[in-house]
């Protein structure tokens, strides 16, 4: 029985968990001599936390160096390779951030590891925007340390095994098998954040609304990320119960529960090595939000109805949802430590309404791809006419992405080839944001605040709804549009600008 101790910033040992090395290797599964391979820098001011993090990690397998001084560490950095860098992040002669930049610097696969005696919520996002792929604050017991190297451990062989395949010339997954069209100003910053961040470790939280396109931008990071060659793996987090969902994240053990007639592994031990990606996380409930955060935090599994550890794994975490999560951590639905933990870097989803000159492009494509789908590449695929083109882009979207495939492809099916298609050949004009009825208008007003805001919101509705049928019906001129609406055109600009639809969306559709 080997004791697996720790000590805090003044050198005194503090109780450790006490296990024997076989338990704790079993579970990282990496055997003594790919651990041998992996080369550890331990950087610390204090002799007694660095000596005890070295004998540690030394008594686990890695080869380990040590570094007392920040200037003496960045000449370690300049002239060696380390897989794995564990960094102070307050030193006394050099600031632990530049040795920080320095690691990931001078090595695209070394993974640092940033540990602190003055924790906060601030500086552990700082480092692990800056690049560290864990942060762990003073005090830690030994084995925490060893769970956490042994996490990092995995990332450098995933590493190592991409660029072997690479050089060999092996197939692998295609990193650029997600297609994210579009050019508009806000989405492409969206693509810009998912693209530096994908070759990182670090947690990504996506916003946008239902259909915007937030999975695709999961994949696209997880595409592009050293992990890409095992499959993500996605959970709905709306659509399960919480009894459910529990099971199917962590797992269970035989007996558990009715029906457990046999020990069964989660999501989370199947996304090992790979991203799980967490959708609509603020529906899931805050007893298992609790649990997911401890995973996050310690990378240990414990399945529904077992008393011991059943895994440890390394996954990198992706979550999503549609609504507000500021507002859900106010109101209790999210746990504020469990979103600061995932938000490390946000990304936002703009909704098709405000990249109305990507639809064109979008329903383009989905044409083309939908008739390939259903009739073959032999005859030749409809048109947009520019009238169809101004219908689409008039149109709100509340559906966004999913909505324009969908209404797409319900066109494809039913059009001739080589058909010139027109606005009544785009099925939602007569289905889509039916108004309401006066019971449901009723019901409405009571719940969003009274008879004016109501009224407001439904004459809005009528509006913009209005303007769009009238434009669809004038095949998109404008003057033509204004006539039937009987309104003076420059009334007409006025209302189409104060709805969203913008003058300058419109200077390639059909005019006078």
């Amino acid at each position: 029985m080997r004791a697996a101790h720790a000590y805090n910033d003044t050198g005194n040992r503090f109780a450790g968990a006490s296990m024997t090395a076989p338990a704790i290797s079993d579970l990282i599964s990496i055997s003594p001599s790919v651990r041998q391979s992996i080369r550890t820098l331990v950087v610390d001011d204090e002799r007694v936390m660095r000596d005890s993090c070295a004998s540690v990690l030394t008594a686990e397998g890695y080869h380990v160096t040590t570094a007392g001084r920040g200037a003496e560490a960045l000449d370690l950095l300049h002239n060696r390779i380390f897989d794995i860098v564990l960094i102070d992040l307050f030193m006394s002669d050099v600031p632990g951030k530049e040795l920080l930049r320095v690691a990931l610097g001078t090595h695209h696969d070394t993974v640092a590891i940033v540990i602190t005696g003055k924790p906060s919520v601030e500086s552990s996002l700082e480092v692990l925007r800056a690049g560290a792929s864990d942060y762990l604050p003073k005090p830690f017991t030994g084995t925490q340390l060893q769970i956490m190297v042994g996490r990092a451990a995995h990332a450098v062989i995933v590493a190592r095994e991409n660029r072997a395949r690479e050089s060999s010339g092996r197939p692998g997954t295609n990193s650029d098998r997600v297609l994210l069209l579009g050019n508009a100003p806000t989405f492409r910053a969206a693509i810009d954040q998912a693209r530096k961040v994908a070759p990182t470790n670090a947690s990504v939280f996506i916003t946008g609304e239902s259909g915007a396109g937030k999975e695709l931008i999961a994949q696209f990071i997880h595409a592009h990320s050293h992990r890409h060659t095992r499959p993500l793996v996605a959970v709905n987090c709306a659509a399960l119960p919480e009894a459910l969902l529990e099971s199917e994240m962590f797992g269970h053990v035989k007996g558990a529960f009715t029906g457990a007639i046999r020990d069964k592994p989660g999501l989370l031990e199947t996304a090992h090595g790979s991203t799980l990606f967490l959708d609509e996380l603020i529906e899931m409930a805050t007893p298992i939000q609790a649990k997911l955060l401890r995973v996050i935090q310690d990378g240990i599994v414990r399945r529904v109805g077992s008393e011991t550890t059943d895994a440890v794994i390394n996954a990198r975490f992706i979550a999503a949802t549609n609504r507000d999560p500021e507002e859900a951590v106010r109101s209790g639905a999210l746990r504020k430590d469990l979103y600061y933990r995932l938000r490390v870097v946000p990304i936002h989803v703009p909704p098709l309404r405000e990249r109305a000159d990507d639809i064109p492009l979008l329903a383009s494509y989905f044409l083309e791809h939908s008739w390939r789908a259903h009739r073959g590449g032999k005859e030749p695929v409809p048109t947009l006419t520019k009238a169809a083109i101004w219908a689409l882009r008039a149109y709100p979207w509340p559906g966004n992405v999913r909505e324009l495939q969908n209404v797409i492809e319900h066109a494809a099916v039913l059009l001739d080839p080589g058909a010139s298609v027109r606005p009544e050949d785009i099925p939602f004009i007569g289905d889509a944001g039916a108004e309401p009825e006066p019971e449901v208008a009723a019901d409405s007003a009571l719940a969003d605040g009274g008879y004016y805001n109501a009224r407001e919101q439904l004459l809005s509705k009528f509006d913009r709804r209005f303007l769009t049928k009238v434009v669809i019906r004038a095949g998109g001129n404008l003057s033509k549009a204004a006539r039937l609406a009987h309104i003076d055109r420059t009334s007409f600009y006025r209302l189409m600008e104060r709805h969203g639809l913008r003058r300058d969306s419109l200077a390639n559709t059909p005019d006078d």
